[in-house]
């Protein structure tokens, strides 16, 4: 199955670029990041905080096949409904440290739209190991996810 979602990483840099078009209206794409109940459905993870808003915060916990809890928080630093999203990003218990996300949102028709995310790591040896990760696997089985859940609110 091709993967939807793009994720580009060029050698020797500490970022990475997402991109995926859905065929979903941009203001429904934006709430399936800013609404805590649509977070949780397509995320596949629990949302304990999510303050919608410039110098909001979320705290969000997944549990692996084994029963073990994972954390992951940042904070939110900007906040434009159906633009952009700037956040940090930190996951609890790894060593990984704190990136930065930039996720705007592109309207292409009435019925269609874009989600482009900048991700910024400390180092290229931080990103690189995400990147060994089923990073992009996971990322694109996510945003499967959240179209299809979507679709059911049009």
């Amino acid at each position: 199955m091709e993967r939807k979602t793009k994720v580009s990483a060029g050698e020797g840099k500490q970022d990475i670029v997402i991109t995926r078009e859905f065929d979903l209206p941009l203001e429904l794409l934006f709430r399936a990041y800013a609404e805590p109940e649509l977070v949780e459905q397509w995320m596949g993870t629990k949302v304990l905080k999510l303050e919608s808003k410039k110098h909001g915060s979320y705290q969000f916990e997944t549990t692996d096949p084994k029963g073990n809890k994972h954390g992951f928080s940042g904070v939110i630093h900007e906040f434009i409904p159906n633009r952009k999203i700037t956040r940090t990003f930190e996951m609890d218990n790894v060593p990984f440290g704190v990136q930065l996300e930039i996720t705007e949102f592109e309207k292409l028709t009435d019925d269609t739209s874009k989600v482009n995310m900048h991700v910024i790591y400390e180092s290229v040896a931080q990103r690189d190991q995400v990147l060994k990760l089923p990073f992009a696997y996971g990322i694109n089985m996510a945003h499967n996810r959240l179209e299809e859940l979507l679709k059911t609110l049009i």
